[in-house]
């Protein structure tokens, strides 16, 4: 039995995409949260809860690029030329955080701009990340108009990013801060749910709406038979962060936050299978040669568990909550 490859490594990008939104989604969410912050001391504490890990989450970005231009060369020379903008608002957005993160807590007057940078840079790179993925589904991107990404589809989808980043990061305080800091994580974490879930709504309804393929896969017989289900463990799911915010333990918020997360994420699949370019290249037509696709596979064989035991093992030191006087820049 031969491996199907460009499926198994579609599998494996998706694999990394997911990783990315639900571990870098948090740590931007908590820059989302961060001027609504009731005191400084609690911006301090919600840098410090993610400051040793930040980085490392955004290695997941790395991999899931790397893979698409190796693996799927033509859906790269497709997508990006058309998506450059929002990736380099993106990649700019991200530096100008990541800076901010080693020169906040060694600033003076100047402590305020890096606020700024920390939580613009957040907002906007969950915005453009947004907006790439409206702009895939879309299809109208062209690298002929330099701003043809830029459509009501894709802006939808870049609110509905920042809204959902801002959920994780609140249900992320709730888990790994404590006092002031984690009641002022519970206390956003139900508006950030509620707007999560009017995007997700809106986004829902616009999709097999504009895209006749989508309509097909979801509303058509048998499939409707098997898709059914997914609305109503998100409706489910969302009850459940709704109630484990105000009472339960700490960690169901976030869990059950990164599933809901997860459905959104396996019901675009759902929708856009098997295309690597909607509603263009098919993964087989996009993929590289067989030859290419093995010497890669070589390469994430190895590469792989380095980057979940190196993350794991962060996870693990850094246990535990976190509060203004300790983490990062604390001692």
């Amino acid at each position: 039995m031969t491996l199907d490859l460009p499926l198994l490594f579609a599998l494996l990008l998706a694999f990394g995409i997911a990783l990315y939104v639900v571990m870098d989604g948090f740590d931007l969410g908590i820059g989302i949260l961060f001027p609504f912050a009731p005191s400084d001391a609690d911006r301090d504490a919600m840098m410090n809860s993610v400051a040793p890990i930040w980085d490392g989450n955004e290695t997941w970005l790395v991999l899931g690029g790397t893979l698409l231009i190796g693996a799927f060369p033509v859906a790269y020379a497709s997508l990006l030329p058309a998506l450059y903008v929002p990736l380099m608002l993106m990649l700019f957005a991200l530096i100008f955080r990541g800076i901010a993160f080693e020169f906040r807590f060694r600033a003076g007057r100047s402590r305020a701009l890096w606020d700024i940078a920390f939580a613009g840079g957040s907002a906007l790179a969950g915005f453009c990340q947004g907006v790439v993925l409206g702009g895939f589904i879309d299809g109208t991107a062209s690298p002929a108009a330099p701003l043809g990404f830029l459509s009501g589809f894709a802006v939808a989808s870049g609110l509905g990013v920042v809204a959902g980043y801002a959920l994780l990061g609140a249900t992320w305080l709730i888990l790994k801060t404590a006092g002031d800091t984690a009641l002022f994580g519970r206390r956003a974490a139900r508006p950030a749910l509620l707007a999560t879930l009017l995007f997700l709504l809106l986004v829902s309804l616009w999709t097999p709406l504009a895209f006749e393929p989508i309509r097909a896969r979801w509303f058509s017989l048998p499939n409707i038979l098997f898709l059914w289900p997914v609305p109503l463990v998100t409706a489910a799911t969302a009850l459940v962060i709704w109630r484990s915010i105000a009472r339960g333990p700490e960690a169901v918020p976030f869990l059950a936050s990164i599933f809901l997360f997860l459905l959104g994420l396996s019901g675009l699949g759902v929708s856009v299978f098997p295309y690597a370019v909607p509603w263009r290249l098919t993964l087989w037509q996009a993929a590289a040669s067989t030859p290419t696709l093995e010497f890669i596979g070589v390469g994430v064989l190895v590469i792989l568990p380095i980057i979940l035991a190196y993350l794991g093992y962060a996870h693990w030191i850094f246990r535990g909550k976190a509060t203004s006087g300790s983490g990062y820049g604390g001692h």
